[in-house]
This record gives C-alpha cells, structure tokens and sequence, in this order.
C-alpha cells in the first residue's frame, strides 16, 4: 500500500480525546507497575517481557469497560505511557547494579539513589528525543516495507476493544497478577512452600533443579517452545557435561579462581559451587560472543537502516505540519533538549562519567537509537539486539576510556554509566518506534504520544533508581534471590578490559563454544543465556516452553501475542514482580521476620509438587481455547 493511500481508523481531520487526565494518569500507574515488575523479573532471570499488549488490554479495559469512555486513541496513549516502564527498566537493571556489586567488593563506594535516578533519567530522556526526528522516516515512509509485527498486534488488539472484547482480555491479566501474587507470597513471605525442587545426582557429580515461581514459567511460555528449549539446551550443557567434567578430571587441581581443589569445593559446596566458581565465566565468555555475534550478523542491516535513516530526515513533516497525524514535538526541542542532556551527564560530579563519556554517548546513542527503531519495525521488539549493542557500547567505551587515562575505579564506573545509558536509549527507542507505528495505524497525534512517552519514561526513571537500592538493600544483588546475571556479565566484560584480572581460559572457552553454536547454525544467545543461569531457572523455562507447545497443539494453531494463556503470563509476572517489590520492603523493616511461619510449619517437597502442579494448571485453564475444548467434547 502507497503511503498516500494510507487512511488509519480515526481519519486526520477527525478529534478524539487522546492526551487526557484518565490516560495519563492510568498509563503512569502502569509504566510504574511494569517497570518495577521488569526490573524485578530482570534481576532474577536475565530477561524482560514487552508490556506494550498488556498495557493495551488493561488500558482498553480501565477506559472502556470501568469508566465506560469510548475513545481508542485514549486507550492507546495508555499503553504508549504504560509500555516505557519495561524499556527504562531493562536499560536500568542490565548494567547498574555493577556499581553494587564492586561497592559490595569494595572497589567503589556504594551508589547514591541520586546518582542511579539521574543516569536513568538522562538515558530516558535521550531515547524519546533521539526517536522524535526519526519517527517520518521510519514510520511514515517506511510504511508497508517495515511490518512493524508487535505494533500491529497492539493495534488489533485495541481494535477489538471496539466490541467490547476488551473487558474479558484485562480480566485475565489481572485474574493473572492475583494468582501469581498468592503463590509467590505463599513461597517466599509465609515460607511454608519451598520454591525449588531439587533432586542431587551424585553418582553424575551434579544435581537437577526446578523453581516453582509462576514468573519464571511464564517468561517460558511467553518466548515460546524453541527459544526455551535452547535455553535448557544451555542449562543442560552447564549442569550435565562441564560440571560433572571438571568435577571428574579436575581432582586435586587448584584453578583460579577458587583458592582450593576441586574436589574438596564439590565435596564441601555441592555442584553449585563448581558452577559459580568455572562454568558461570564460561557462561559469560558465551554469552559476550554471542550478543557480539548477534550484532556482527545484523551489521549490513544495521548499516543500511542508518543510512535509509538519515536520507529520510531531509523529508520529514514535523511541527510545522498543520495536519494532526502529521505533528511532531519540534526539532529544536529535540536539539537544545539533548544538548543539556550531554552536557549534565559531562558536567554533574554525581554522574561521573566526563567528555569522553559524553562524546561517546552522542555517537553511539543516536547511532544505536536509529538501528533499535528500525529493528523493531523488521523483527519485533523480542528480538531487538539491545544486549548486543550494549556488551558492544561497554567493551568501545572501556577501551577508549583505558586510552585516555580514565582507569581504575573511575573509569570502570564511567563505563558502566556509558553503558547504563545507551542500553536505555536503546530499549525506549526501540519501545516508541513501536507505540509510534501503533498510533500511525490507529490515527493518533504523534506529538500527543511522543509527550505521553516523556512521561512514561520520567516517572519511570523517578522509580526505577529506588526500586534497584530497596532490591539491593533487601537481598544484595547477586545473591540468590536476585542474581542479576547481565549486570553482572557487564562488569565482567568491564574489569576483564580494564584490568585483565579474569580466569581468561575460562571466558575463551564459553567464546569459542558460542562461535561452534553458530557454525552449526544453532542460535547461540539462549544457548549461552542458558550456560549462564542456574538450572533452576532454565528448567522452570522449559517448562512454560513445553506447556506453550501443548496449548498451540491443541488450540491446533500457534497462539497469538494476545491470546489468553500469554496475557495470563504477562499478568503473573507482573503479579510476582509486585509483590517482590513488597517483599522487598518487608526485608528492610524486618516484617519478613514477623510473616516467616516456615520456621513453624513447611511443608516441604510434597507441597512444591502440589504448587507447580496448580500452577501448570491455571496456566492450561486459561491458554487452551475454549471454542477447540467444546469442539472435541462434541
């Protein structure tokens, strides 16, 4: 279809309410919501969901079904607000809590909320300027070329709205986030239920684990059956060939980095041990390579996307546009907004990162902005390489930053910070292109969204910083119970640039078992993400993966972003993620000691098998189709 003949749902000349106090104020509470459960669910497992349908379906049922308004461009500027939560907080909880965990070591002093809160902040607001002049470009004349699939299927999702379809979809999500917020209160507040079910393989030299928690079986069946299977496929790996390996011919050896044998650290810790000490570094150096790979195969795409990119600035529509689909906040705006952005993030002592940080920032920021948006638009926000452009961002910076002279501590800081920000920028780019192609379809203002995404992303970055130091202050990052596994590979990639102080061996080994994936032509990053999460996770995965590979056979096709067994996840994450949070808070006032009756009463296996069994089982309730059930019972 010519751009010309393109007509959205509302017509240009048409108004409808949009940018209004329910939309703002709803999509606020969202974007809070799901950036506090991405940031949650991030520090556990690694990975975050896109909350853009979600968002959409609990805003379409807020506006429509409770305060009974009849405005689609309002529900849809409620997931624009609502969606910038997940993308700031991805941004956040993949590389800050590095700076934690070298105060924890000592390196540096503990981070200050200020600090955290203005680096979110700035990264938030370089992401929705850099986007702004790219939005004609990409959207407007790219419309038909790009397919823009997860745009598309929030559009339709609030199309269906129309017919009051609406009010049922949100009802899951939120029957979701009740459920998930009982199990996930019974296990780790009340204490009665274990959340782990393991099984020690000593006769093997390793042990099999599963969690129960219903946010890591919905991250699996929300990516589907094959991504978890390459997943578990690393867990697999990890757990089942290079743990029972170094525990077999390893011995009476002394590797660095552990200060002693082998067999006496199984002995005494258990297969856990061998993996925290050797195979977690062979995770890392597998899971750097591969989100180098993933970008190195992208490149001419990349290359290509940037140069369409900037050819198509020189006809963009802009402010001065007098017809209402056709408006943008103005490019001066855009201009003077990120100068002051640059020049805070040089100037302010609580930053700490400097000129070249600065310089670096515009480069890669508007660079990686610009491919992020078009990425989105070919393969889906679920497959944008942000993790990729940021292993990539951090290893340019830390090298360029050692060549100036800014090393050590310092340096170390100012490069995660780099990091922190274009990973950011990144994420909220990407999540806008999409919001922006959603409104595109729909009829809406693109100036009225891009303001609604400057809200969204500033109360977002307002919260994320707390929820990171509460996180940390409740539980420590790195700690079982929030592991951050790419905060901390981040930091392993910045102290192996900067000092060179790594078990390097180790790292090569994970890098070139990447390279061997990817020659026989097997994704290499969830095979590496499941090399460096523990079993427990990866196994938990496999299990939605498997429950999403049932309810698609029986539904006799595959389930759609917005059919009811993946907005059920997407409720349970949100649900489990919440009440962590008020976990969270209850560790730090000692009122988890108060609620702990574990102590008392625990009901051990019997009651996790029971557990993961109700949740296996509210999960098919609501995945299978209905129409397809009544059909067999016929």
């Amino acid at each position: 279809m010519e751009n010309n003949e393109f007509k959205p749902y509302i017509p240009a000349e048409k108004i409808t309410p949009e940018l209004t106090v329910t939309s703002v104020v709803t999509g606020i509470l969202l974007a809070i919501i799901f950036g506090a459960a991405n940031a949650y669910l991030g520090l556990r497992v690694g990975m975050t969901i896109s909350a853009s349908i979600p968002a959409a379906v609990i805003g379409m049922g807020i506006t429509r079904i409770i305060l009974k308004k009849n405005s689609i461009l309002e529900s849809n500027m409620v997931q624009t607000i609502g969606s910038a939560g997940e993308s700031v907080a991805a941004g956040a909880i993949f590389t800050m809590p590095a700076f934690f965990l070298w105060a924890k070591e000592g390196v540096t002093g503990e981070p200050s909320l200020l600090a955290i809160t203005l680096i979110t902040l700035c990264g938030a607001l370089l992401g929705v300027l850099f986007m702004i002049p790219l939005r004609n470009s990409i959207i407007v004349q790219e419309h038909g070329v790009l397919p823009y699939p997860e745009a598309q299927a929030c559009a339709e999702v609030l199309l269906a709205g129309e017919d009051q379809a609406g009010g049922s979809k949100s009802k899951i999500i939120f029957l979701g986030m009740a459920i998930s917020a009982v199990f996930k209160f019974i296990i780790d507040g009340l204490k009665v239920i274990p959340g782990v079910i393991e099984v020690p393989l000593n006769k093997f030299k390793t042990l099999f684990a599963t969690e129960l928690y219903p946010a890591v079986i919905s991250v699996g069946y929300i990516c589907g059956t094959r991504i978890s299977a390459l997943t578990f496929a690393g867990g697999i790996l990890a757990w089942f060939v290079l743990i029972p390996a170094i525990v077999t011919f390893g011995g009476s050896s002394v590797l660095f980095p552990a200060n002693v044998s082998i067999s006496d650290l199984y002995t005494g810790a258990g297969a856990g041990a061998i993996w925290s000490q050797y195979v977690r570094y062979i995770g890392a150096g597998a899971l750097a390579t591969a989100g180098i790979i993933s970008l190195l195969k992208s490149l001419p795409l990349i290359v290509r996307t940037f140069a369409g990119a900037l050819k198509g600035l020189k006809g963009s529509a802009g402010a001065d546009s007098t017809k209402r689909t056709e408006q943008d906040i103005s490019i001066k705006v855009v201009l003077i907004g990120s100068l002051l952005i640059i020049l805070a993030i040089w100037l302010l002592p609580v930053i700490q990162a400097g000129i070249v940080s600065a310089l670096i920032i515009v480069v890669f920021g508007f660079f990686f902005s610009t491919v992020s948006s078009r990425m989105v638009g070919l393969v889906g926000s679920s497959n944008n390489p942000v993790s990729g452009m940021t292993i990539a961002t951090v290893l340019i910076a830390t090298s360029l930053l050692k060549l100036s002279g800014d090393t050590g501590s310092h340096g170390m800081i100012s490069a995660i910070t780099v990091g922190a920000v274009i990973c950011i920028v990144s994420a909220l780019a990407g999540d806008m292109s999409q919001d922006l192609k959603t409104g595109y379809l729909l009829g809406a203002t693109p100036k009225k969204q891009q303001i609604g995404e400057f809200l969204g992303a500033i109360f977002s970055a307002l919260t994320i910083g707390g929820i990171l130091v509460l996180l940390n202050k409740a539980w420590g990052f790195g700690s079982a119970e929030i592991p951050a596994p790419q905060a901390t590979l981040m930091k392993i990639v910045t102290e192996g640039v900067m000092s060179g102080n790594l078990p390097w061996a180790l790292i090569f080994i994970g890098a070139f078992s990447a390279v061997t994936f990817e020659i026989l032509k097997v994704p290499a990053l969830p095979v590496a993400i499941g090399m460096y999460l523990p079993l427990e996770l990866t196994a938990a995965i496999m299990i939605g993966g498997l429950l999403r590979w049932f309810i698609d056979k029986r539904n006799a096709a595959s389930s759609s972003e917005s059919s009811g067994g993946v907005l059920f996840c997407s409720g349970m994450i949100a649900g489990e993620g919440l009440v962590g949070v008020l976990l969270a808070v209850f560790a730090v006032t000692k009122l988890a000691d108060k609620i702990n009756l574990g102590a008392k009463f625990n009901t051990g296996l019997p009651g996790s098998i029971i557990a993961l069994a109700a949740i296996v089982t509210f999960i098919l309730l609501y995945g299978l189709n209905p129409k397809k059930k009544n059909e067999k019972a016929e």
